[in-house]
């Protein structure tokens, strides 16, 4: 380890973050403003009940609800519990991530000059997250996939499950703040009074902003210290790794594509960011394998598969991370093989 080489892994490391962190910034601010000006209610109402329009609807509600992996998991819970088809639920749990004004801006900011990386991505992330909520309708109750609290807060009859919850709390509570990490040891009537309690409805406006930056001030800790962390590895594997290694893995069609898969799972990197940190991979990588991380990422990695345990049990989330890899692979590979 050289002095050279220390010197040049801080600059890559400075360079991601410098670019990274706008965006997160932004993603994290819009989120939370969102909670103040949009009735998540509603929006439940007017949900297809086809499961595959459900699916197809929920993947697209993202475009509302900017919040990356760790705001998503508490949105889709609410959904679940306030009598939301469970395609729509897990549509918008898999792609919101993705399918958001933020990740779209930052990622064709990242590769700007590779324009199918965006397009691409979004379609992928559609496509996959649609296919894997309108699969999971043909779980006829999907409560025995569930945690115990989320069951029981379950509308028991889906066609009045709109008013049965109209005394429920908002949905849109973006990132782990607004629960805390206790959320998924509360029995349903403490986690049903957490919520009331977090909801900001009827307060004052310097509650409303008082609880914003409080919002923003949790959310920006416990990202950015992903953010931090992911960069630092993306700096040392391209400074230290040596290049002949990472060319002849990355060059591969299916190599480099089981390789970012894993990457991305463990790294955990925020949805909002991610796409700079692929791009230090762009000119070692295939674009197949670049296209796997910035899709299967947001959908599945370990800071994820924690949060989606609030949810389901862990049989569905094997379910969720194998139909997943799978389609990102089949995916992927066929654009290393026909479009690269």
């Amino acid at each position: 380890m050289t002095e050279q080489q220390l010197n040049s892994a801080f600059t890559l490391f400075l360079s991601l973050l410098v670019e990274a962190v706008p965006f997160l910034l932004l993603g994290v601010l819009f989120s939370g403003l969102l909670l103040f000006f949009v009735d998540e209610r509603k929006l439940v109402r007017l949900m297809p009940k086809h499961p595959l329009l459900g699916a197809f609807a929920g993947s697209c509600v993202g475009f509302l609800f900017p919040v990356c992996e760790c705001g998503n998991v508490p949105v889709a819970r609410r959904l679940l519990m306030q009598g939301a088809p469970a395609p729509v639920a897990i549509g918008f749990l898999l792609a919101a991530p993705t399918i958001n004004p933020i990740v779209f801006w930052a990622t064709w900011t990242a590769f700007r000059d590779q324009p199918e990386i965006l397009f691409l991505r979004i379609g992928f992330s559609l496509a996959i997250a649609t296919i894997i909520g309108w699969i999971f309708s043909a779980q006829a109750d999907l409560r025995p996939v569930l945690q115990p609290a989320v069951a029981r807060s379950m509308p028991i009859q889906r066609p009045n499950a709109a008013k049965k919850s109209s005394e429920a709390s908002p949905l849109l509570q973006s990132g782990t703040y607004w629960l805390g990490d206790d959320a998924t040891r509360m029995d349903t009537t403490e986690l049903q009074a957490a919520m009331v309690a977090a909801s900001p409805a009827g307060k004052p406006l310097a509650y409303k902003l008082n609880l914003l930056l409080d919002n923003t001030v949790q959310e920006l800790r416990e990202l950015g210290s992903v953010l931090v962390l992911g960069s630092a590895i993306a700096a040392l594997l391209q400074v230290f790794v040596p290049r002949d290694f990472i060319l002849s893995l990355g060059q591969g069609p299916v190599t480099s594509i089981l390789a970012m898969m894993l990457l991305a799972a463990l790294v955990s990197i925020c949805s909002t960011v991610d796409s700079f940190f692929a791009l230090s991979f762009a000119s070692t990588f295939t674009t197949g394998s670049l296209l796997a991380f910035l899709v299967f990422g947001p959908m599945i990695d370990l800071k994820g598969i924690g949060l989606m345990l609030s949810i389901f049990r862990a049989r569905a989330i094997v379910y969720l991370f194998a139909l997943a890899a799978q389609l990102t692979f089949l995916l992927t590979l066929f654009v290393n093989l026909y479009l690269s």
